[in-house]
């Protein structure tokens, strides 16, 4: 059993805090050690595989053992710098180690990491490894309370748990952060806000800003509790009634509302 884990709450744009479980210790070690056995196995294939290249390259190229195990070496620190840095790139900051130990990184703002961000916080994975299996990024993350390794610290991410995943009520692709606790059941195959139709010149009121504010919500929903969401979808849906003249239409929820509001500003701006 892990401890209790400490909290971290983000403020977001829209002045609503989201409370971060951060991950401990235990977790990212599992992840950590699932991530090496994977490298360290894909490693062996490549030696393997070198051991014939060797054997070619001096046979037809006359080239040294010196010059192919250093250029094995090379190949090796690409790899395994590659493996960290394009799946927390590109796999919404998990490594297959990290999906099985159900964390993610993330950064400190609270979303999802860049390419530069992970990229920067590899290169230094090498320091925080020194001097056997992670022991100096071990003793940073006990002095500092985000339980920050040295990677983490210069690319500003974070490490936190995942929560049970939700399927997006939102038919269109936006960024998450982290995921959310189920809330509601999936969607019908048609989706709700594509059945709500509002009047073009209440939405010409509405500006690029206000879509943002809408996108910045749609992005963060599934990482709020039930209250928090609603509190917040209402506040929003008030304030583009007010601005815009529009009302929420009887029987459509407020975030089928905010949907459709988003929706058909975008498909407008096309048109003009």
């Amino acid at each position: 059993m892990e401890p209790i884990r400490d909290q971290l709450n983000i403020d977001t744009p829209e002045l609503v805090a989201i409370e971060l479980p951060l991950a401990g210790i235990g977790s990212r070690f599992v992840a950590a050690l699932v991530d090496s056995l994977i490298a360290g196995f894909g490693l062996f294939v490549l030696g393997m595989i070198w051991v014939f290249v060797v054997a070619a390259l001096e046979s037809f190229w006359k080239v040294t053992a010196n010059w192919a195990i250093g250029l094995f070496l090379i190949v090796v620190f690409v790899i395994i710098w590659g493996y960290y840095t394009l799946f927390e790139a590109f796999g919404n900051g998990r490594t297959p180690g990290k999906r099985v130990a159900k964390i993610r990184v993330i950064h400190q703002s609270g979303r999802g990491i860049t390419f530069l961000e992970s990229l920067a916080r590899n290169l230094i994975r090498y320091a925080d490894f020194f001097p056997f299996f992670y022991a100096l990024g071990v003793v940073t993350m006990f002095m500092n309370r985000r339980s920050q390794r040295l990677g983490d610290l210069a690319a500003g991410t974070l490490v936190v748990r995942d929560r049970e995943s939700e399927a997006p009520g939102w038919s269109e692709s936006s960024t998450r952060t982290i995921t959310a606790a189920a809330v509601a059941a999936p969607p019908p195959l048609d989706a709700p806000h594509l059945l709500v139709l509002l009047p073009a010149p209440a939405l010409a009121k509405l500006t690029a800003s206000d879509l943002e504010v809408l996108e910045g919500f749609f992005a963060r929903r599934l990482d709020m509790d039930l209250a928090t969401r609603a509190s917040l979808a209402g506040r929003i849906a008030q304030a583009l009634c007010v601005k815009s003249g529009l009302a929420v239409p009887d029987g459509t929820s407020v975030e089928t509302f905010l949907e459709a509001a988003a929706h058909q500003f975008r498909e407008l701006g096309r048109m003009n």
